[in-house]
C-alpha cells in the first residue's frame, strides 16, 4: 500500500504564559518557567502546590458563552487550542456539503470532565442536593472535546478520544497520523486537554509522592528534570492541537507547513503499573524509528518525557543510550516540562508542538533547573541546560511514557530536511 506523506499545517494551543504560539516558543527557548503557586481555599485541607495554570484563558471570549457553557474547562481549552491550530491551518470553520467526509479527529485526556463530576459530588453530598444539571453527563464524558470538535469543525470522519494516562495525546496524534498516512482521512485534528487541579485529582497525586512541593518563591524552579536534587513532577492544565493533512493536499491549497511527521511506535512494558522499564521504551523508539525509515544517526534531537521523578529520568536516559549507542553522549535532549509542567493526558500534544517548533525554528528550548546539578545516574547524553538556537536540526524524537506501561514515541522531520 502507498504511503503518503504526512504535512503538519495547524499548530495551536492554549499558552500558560498568556500569550500566542510565537511567544509561548520565544519564553520556552529562553528557560521561563511558567510554574506558580496554587493555593486553594478547599476543604478538609487546602491546596498548596506547584502548578502551571491557563489563568489567562477566557473561555467565553474564545469560544462564545453559549458553546463554552456546555463544556467542562478540559474540553473548553482542547476546543480552543483546536480552533488556533484550524485557523493557524489556513482551513475555514464552516464547510462545504460533503467536502469533510473522511476529516476527523482524535484527542487525548487522562482525565476527561473530572471537575464536572466534582462539582456533582459537592452539589449532592455537601449541599444536599436532589438534582444536578442535565448536562452533567456532557460536560463530564471523556469525548466531550473531539465531539464538540467534531461538531464545530464539521468532520464527518472519525471522532475518537484516547484515554491511556501520560501517554494519551501522544497515541491520538499516532494514530491520527497513521490515518493520514494510508489515506483513510485526508485531514485530521488531533491533540490533547486535561485539567488536573480537581481536589481529589491533586490529593490522590500528593497520595503517590511523586509531586514536586513548593511555595510562592521555590514554585518556579520546583520541576528540575534530571537534577540531582529533583523531587518529583508538577502538574499543569492545557490544551494543544495540530492538523496533519496529506502532503499534496496542503501544498495544492497552497498551506505554509511547519514540519512533516514521519513515524509513530508504541509498545508496552507489561511489568508493573507504574515503575518504568527501559525494555518497554526501547521497543518504542526503535518502531518509530523503523516506521519513519530513519537511524539513530538521522535524529538531532530528543524531547524527552522527563518528568522529574527519581525513578523514571534515568530509566528514560538508560533507554535512550541503548537505543543510541556511542552517539547517545552527542544527541541532545531536553525535558520541557521543567517549564510547561505536566499537562498528564495533554503532554504528549504540548511536546510535540515543541518538537515541531524546535524543527521549524532551528532552536532546541533547554531543561531548566539542571545547572551544575546532573544527577550521575541521568548521565551519559547531551542534556541541552540553556536554549541553543541556529542549530542543524534534521529530525527529532517526541518521548511520552505513561503509567500502565504504555509508550508511545512521535518522529518529525523539518521541512528542509
Amino acid at each position: 500500500m502507498t504511503q503518503r506523506r504526512v504535512a503538519i499545517t495547524g499548530l495551536g494551543l492554549v499558552s500558560p504564559f498568556g500569550g500566542d504560539l510565537a511567544d509561548f516558543f520565544t519564553r520556552l527557548s529562553a528557560g521561563e518557567s511558567a510554574i506558580t503557586h496554587l493555593l486553594t481555599d478547599d476543604l478538609p485541607r487546602p491546596l498548596s502546590i506547584p502548578f502551571v495554570s491557563c489563568s489567562a484563558f477566557d473561555a467565553d471570549a474564545a469560544l462564545g458563552k453559549p458553546l463554552a457553557s456546555m463544556m467542562d474547562r478540559f474540553a473548553q481549552l482542547g476546543v480552543a487550542a483546536a480552533f488556533s491550530a484550524w485557523d493557524d491551518a489556513g482551513l475555514p470553520r464552516s464547510a462545504e456539503n460533503g467536502t469533510r467526509d473522511n476529516w476527523g479527529v482524535a484527542w487525548g485526556t487522562a482525565l476527561g470532565g473530572t471537575l464536572a463530576y466534582e462539582k456533582g459530588y459537592r452539589e449532592l453530598w455537601q449541599k444536599g442536593r436532589e438534582r444536578l444539571s442535565p448536562l452533567s453527563v456532557l460536560l463530564g464524558m471523556n469525548n466531550a472535546a473531539n465531539a464538540h470538535i467534531s461538531i464545530q469543525l464539521g468532520l464527518g470522519g472519525v471522532s475518537m478520544s484516547h484515554t491511556v494516562a501520560c501517554a494519551s495525546s501522544a497515541i491520538a496524534i499516532g494514530e491520527a497520523f497513521r490515518r493520514v498516512r494510508s489515506g483513510e482521512a485526508t485531514v485530521m485534528m488531533t491533540g490533547g486537554s486535561d485539567v488536573p487541579q480537581a481536589y481529589g485529582v491533586a490529593r490522590a497525586w500528593e497520595a503517590l509522592r511523586v509531586m514536586a512541593t513548593g511555595d510562592q518563591d521555590t514554585s518556579p524552579s520546583a520541576c528540575r528534570p534530571f537534577a540531582a536534587d529533583r523531587r518529583g513532577l508538577v502538574l499543569g492544565e492545557g490544551g494543544a492541537a495540530l492538523v496533519l493533512e496529506d502532503w499534496e493536499h496542503a501544498v495544492a491549497r497552497g498551506a505554509t507547513i511547519h514540519g512533516e511527521m514521519v513515524g509513530y511506535g508504541n509498545s508496552c512494558d507489561h511489568t508493573h503499573l507504574v515503575r518504568p522499564e527501559a525494555a518497554g521504551q526501547v521497543r518504542a523508539l526503535a518502531a518509530t524509528l523503523a516506521d519513519a525509515g530513519l537511524s539513530a544517526d538521522d535524529i538531532d534531537y530528543v524531547n524527552a518525557h522527563g518528568t522529574a521523578t527519581a525513578e523514571g529520568d534515568p530509566i528514560e536516559v538508560n533507554a535512550l543510550k541503548m537505543v543510541f549507542g556511542d552517539r547517545a553522549a552527542q544527541l541532545p535532549v531536553s525535558a520541557t516540562k521543567s517549564m510547561h509542567g505536566h499537562l498528564l493526558g495533554a503532554a504528549g500534544a504540548i511536546e510535540a508542538i515543541c518538537t515541531v517548533l524546535a524543527l521549524r525554528e532551528q532552536t532546541i528550548p533547554p531543561t531548566i533547573n539542571l545547572d551544575n546539578n546532573l544527577d550521575p545516574a541521568c548521565a551519559g547524553v547531551d542534556h541541552v541546560s540553556t536554549g541553543r538556537h541556529h542549530v542543524k536540526l534534521r529530525a527529532a524524537l517526541s518521548n511520552s511514557f505513561a503509567f500502565g506501561g504504555s509508550n508511545a514515541v512521535l518522529a518529525f522531520k523539518a521541512c528542509s530536511a
